[in-house]
């Protein structure tokens, strides 16, 4: 991977060292780089950890994902990446394998890979689009133009520098540094309360689970008497292990005290015991993250930042898929940018800047809001029970809420189609 050293110190000017630079180097933010050094404007991203390094995620990909994958032309026959052919659902004692839909906007298959391989993949290619990656640079605050208030630039330490603050300037920033995003902090955008978040943790086991052709689904998660809202999950990962975790929705009055990795220990000592799922077989511990979802962190641009992927809570909430949504707002914001750079005076393209937060809404926000609106009913314990009592015995109810809770549909499409995207669109962003 590319690797730069350079940099100034605090308040030292000089020349642009990028005509925008993405902070963090995760899906989001390799996407965006990729396409803006595909277009020819100089890119450099900050990434604070070296790769190859750990994220909470299950490591399965839909095909929404897919489709930003094979637009960014990453070989996906290359040794490592296990397809799928859809959902097993699992609850109410019933078991329902679902393929994924066949439609023209989207392949027809998933895909599972581990994120330390997968954010690898996502920034080399980035490097191979023309960006510079830099590898264990922390940025630690902004750098503001007095004069307008606009970000120009983000100050950083090298974590191989004896810990002196560099400076590095640009005409633009983006923001994919993730949930936490420190730097939209800085630039006094917080959470919004009325969002909802999630909870997800995994752990990887030995098992011959490994090698499955389906992602693996299970809507019943008990704590004591209580049904949860969430759900437990399978992934074969290829290589002799599962991606075995579970996520979990703020919306419940027991979120706030539940012990997630005793409750993911608890989930898998009621799995059979020819699967492996026991401490001595596990590869790793178990990890936590937070899932910031429905556009919980706005506006997407402010003042010479753009926030993509986490950073602006772009995950799904019905089914709390991310990668597919960094990768979708990285591409959109690099074509944005691309267009107000340019432009020929800062107010030309302060103009286009500002139509990417009500891109993103038309594009995103009614869905999102019926999530919001989802995730509500499915945090009342008698409302989860109801709906998979009553809704799992009936494929073609399934077959439906497949594409509701992913996403996937086409334009024209069949009817199920059609009444996904017109829920979508009268539905009111917000």
């Amino acid at each position: 991977m590319s690797v730069r050293t350079s940099g100034r110190a605090p308040g030292q000017r000089g020349e642009l060292d990028a005509d925008v630079i993405v902070v963090g180097a995760g899906p989001a933010g390799s996407t965006t780089a990729y396409y803006l050094a595909r277009s020819g404007l100089t890119t450099l991203v900050l990434e604070k950890a070296r790769f190859p390094r750990e994220k909470v995620c299950g490591d399965g990909l839909t095909p929404r994902a897919v489709k930003q994958l094979l637009a960014m032309g990453v070989d996906i026959n290359a040794p490592g990446w296990v397809r799928n052919r859809g959902l097993r659902v699992i609850g109410g004692g019933i078991r329902l394998e679902l393929d994924w839909p066949e439609l023209a906007s989207y392949p027809d298959f998933g895909l599972v890979r581990t994120r330390k391989d997968f954010d690898r993949i996502l920034a080399d290619h980035a490097v191979r689009g023309g960006a510079t990656v830099l590898q264990g640079v922390n940025v630690v605050g902004p750098v503001i133009d007095e004069r307008s208030g606009h970000i120009v630039g983000v100050r950083a330490r090298h974590d191989d520098g004896g810990g002196d603050e560099v400076v590095y300037r640009s005409r633009l920033v983006v923001a994919a540094d993730g949930n936490s995003s420190r730097l939209s902090i800085a630039m006094g955008l917080h959470k919004r309360p009325d969002r909802p978040m999630g909870v997800a943790v995994r752990t990887y086991y030995t098992s011959p689970r490994h090698d499955d052709d389906y992602l693996e689904s299970w809507l019943e998660l008990w704590d004591g008497d209580e049904l949860l809202p969430g759900y437990g999950w399978i992934f074969g990962v290829g290589d002799g292990t599962a991606n075995v975790g579970l996520g979990l929705l703020n919306t419940s009055a027991a979120f706030q005290h539940i012990d997630y990795r005793d409750l993911l220990r608890r989930w898998v000592a009621t799995m059979p015991e020819e699967w492996g799922f026991v401490e001595e077989n596990m590869t790793g511990p178990i990890r936590g993250a937070a899932l910031p979802m429905g556009f919980n962190r706005q506006p997407h641009y402010t003042r010479g930042l753009v926030l993509v992927g986490d950073a602006g809570g772009m995950i799904n909430p019905f089914n709390g898929e991310g990668i597919a949504y960094a990768m979708e707002t990285g591409k959109i914001a690099a074509e944005v940018v691309v267009q107000a750079l340019g432009r020929a005076t800062a107010a030309q393209r302060e103009r286009v800047l500002r139509t990417y937060p009500g891109i993103l809404k038309e594009m995103f926000g009614g869905y999102f809001t019926l999530g919001r609106l989802f995730v509500q009913l499915i945090g009342r314990p008698g409302v989860m029970r109801f709906a998979t009592r009553h809704g799992l015995p009936h494929p073609r109810v399934m077959r439906f809420l497949l594409k509701l809770l992913a996403n996937l549909t086409d334009r024209r499409g069949d009817a199920t189609d059609r009444i996904v995207n017109a829920l979508s669109k009268v539905t009111p962003p917000a």
